[in-house]
Order: structure tokens, then sequence, then C-alpha cells
């Protein structure tokens, strides 16, 4: 299968052909892309040397897939051309995800839903994915009504240069262009995306509206407070969930043990719990902390860490292609 990653050169582009490679993906040519300040640079791909090309060539090469990662501003422009190509857009961006003609993907929860029509595919928000592979199993039990989530995310979610000023503060360094509006070394930013009307940011409204279009359950509320924290290895959430019905312990321990792509690292006494630094590289959701919130009934509460960069983007992109690919949902064919 030719497939075009649009974005080749990013943080998250550069993680996209890594789990193309590692996940063995049936890749017949790979088509590296971006902007034209990169056309002609060279990335690697399988241990070869692959020239970076501009979007009319990439278009004109008709690659069954085009995963993007450059962007909402260039997803806007770019995602309907390649789609009227007859090529299938998987986007990482936010240009798509509340688009009502567009589904809102995680594999394990929706990805059944796809047709070979749909030649748009949103990627959700990452911490909206993580959050959700630990929820639905629970709803589908025990029907959630409320949920209420504060994260702790990593630099690595705003991109490389964010990376750099935190290793640049660490090191004494503050002549590095900042991407924040404060430091972010040993220090924390209750402030990820833009501030709305409603006093709320950006990014915790994409996991409120992300979550209900995602479960098809518009009557579960969701309230978020997301933070940036000076860690690399992915993003951690403390999660509390309001269930309609009872549960039991022992039993959401059984299904959160039996959900796809989900790991259970529970024993306290142990010191064993999910962190950043262990969850790096992977591609799981690691879910730990697991109690009953004692101050109202039919309550749980979890910590729930991923790598961002894995299962919150690159990860959930190519298991989405994997789904296309299996099922038989994708080809181009000339528009009349």
């Amino acid at each position: 299968m030719k497939i075009a990653v649009v974005g080749a050169t990013g943080l998250v582009g550069g993680e996209i052909l890594k789990v193309l490679e590692e996940r063995n993906f049936p890749v017949t040519e790979l088509l590296a892309v971006a902007s034209e300040r990169s056309v002609g640079k060279e990335i690697t791909f399988k241990g070869k040397q692959i020239k970076i090309i501009g979007f009319e060539d990439a278009i004109a090469a008709k690659p069954e897939i085009a995963i993007f990662s450059a962007g909402g501003g260039t997803s806007l422009e770019l995602a309907p051309k390649f789609a009227a190509a007859g090529i299938t857009v998987i986007d990482n961006s936010s240009a798509w995800r509340m688009d009502p003609t567009k589904k809102l993907v995680v594999p394990e929860i929706n990805a059944i839903t796809l047709t070979k029509e749909d030649k748009i595919i949103a990627n959700p928000n990452c911490s909206t994915i993580q959050m959700v592979v630990v929820l639905h199993p629970l709803h589908q039990k025990y029907k959630i009504k409320r949920v209420v989530v504060s994260t702790y995310q990593s630099v690595t979610g705003t991109g490389k240069a964010a990376v750099d000023q935190l290793f640049a503060e660490r090191a004494g360094d503050h002549s590095v262009s900042k991407v924040y509006p404060h430091p972010i070394d040993l220090n924390v930013l209750p402030h990820i995306d833009v501030f709305l009307d409603n006093g709320y940011t950006k990014e915790e409204m994409k996991m409120t509206n992300e979550t209900k279009k995602i479960m098809g359950d518009d009557s579960i509320a969701v309230t978020a407070t997301t933070v940036r924290i000076p860690t690399i290895g992915g993003h951690s959430e403390a999660v509390n969930i309001e269930f309609e019905n009872e549960f039991d312990l022992d039993e959401v321990r059984k299904i959160l043990s039996e959900a796809e792509g989900v790991i259970i690292q529970d024993d306290p006494k142990n010191s064993l719990y999910p962190m950043p630094l262990t969850a790096h590289g992977k591609d799981e959701t690691f879910v730990g902390r697991i109690r009953r919130d004692e101050s109202q009934p039919k309550t749980l509460n979890l910590w729930i860490v991923a790598d961002n960069l894995r299962k919150g983007a690159a990860t959930n992109t190519v298991q989405i292609a994997e789904f296309l690919a299996k099922h038989d949902l994708v080809g181009v064919e000339q528009e009349a």
C-alpha cells in the first residue's frame, strides 16, 4: 500500500514513521511530504533515505492513505484536495474533529463505523484518546453520568520547540525562544491552548466535546482542567467517574484487564502505578490508583497515563490505517 505522511519532518510525523516501521504496516511505497522549505531534504524509513516531496506531487502520486500531522490550517486547506483525488486522509489536527460530517475515531471504540466513503477521518486529541480507551468499557457496563478530569501533560504535546525550551531552561540558558508565556522547568502551567470566553481553555473543551462524540453519548457530563508539566514521557490524568449504576472494584479491574490496549499497573503497596517514564515509547494506555471515591456513591477514581506521541497521536492514526487496510476500505478512484 502506498502511504503518504504529511508533516513527515515534525515531532509527530517522525513518530508516525517509526510506528509504521515497528508495526510492519504493509507499505509498498512511502511518500514523505512537507512544506516547500523542506522539499528535497531526506528522512530515513526502514533504513532507506527518502526525499521529501511537496503536496501537489503527493496528490499526483495517488497514495491510498495520507496521514496528516501538519497543523490545522494545512489540514483545512489540503485534506479536501487529497480526498477529492480519492485518497483517504487520517488527520491528526483539531481541524475536522467536531465536524458532524467527519468521524472521530479511536479504533478500540468506534472504528467499526468507518466506511469506504469516509475520505477524511479525524484523530482525536491526545489527552482524550487515553481517557476514552479506559472509560468506554466501563461506560458499557455501568453507564457513566459524569467525568471530572485533571491532566498533567508533557511538553512534547506542544512540539519540539517546547522540548527545547524545557531543556534550555534546565541548563540555565534563557536565550531560546519561548513557546510558553512562563518558564516550564520547575513549574506547572494551568494553560493548554487558548482561553475561551467561558474561562476554559480550548484543550479542556476538546476533552469535553470529543469524549461525547467518540463515545456516541451526549448525556455524559465532562469537566476538565488541563495542565502542562515539565515531563517528556507522556500525559497523565486524574479521572473521577460517576456512574448511573453501582460497581464492584474487582469487576472494574477485570473489565479493564480485558480491555483492548489497556494495561493495569495498580499495586500501590509496592509503589506500582502508571508514570510517564514507564509509559514512554509504549503503545498501550496504563491505568492504576483504582479506588472508590468515598465522598459520594457510585463514583470511581483512576490514574491514567499514556505516551501522547504514541497512542495519543501516531499509534492511533496507524491503527486507523490498519483497520482501513484490513477491511478493504481504501482505494483511489479517479472522480469523473
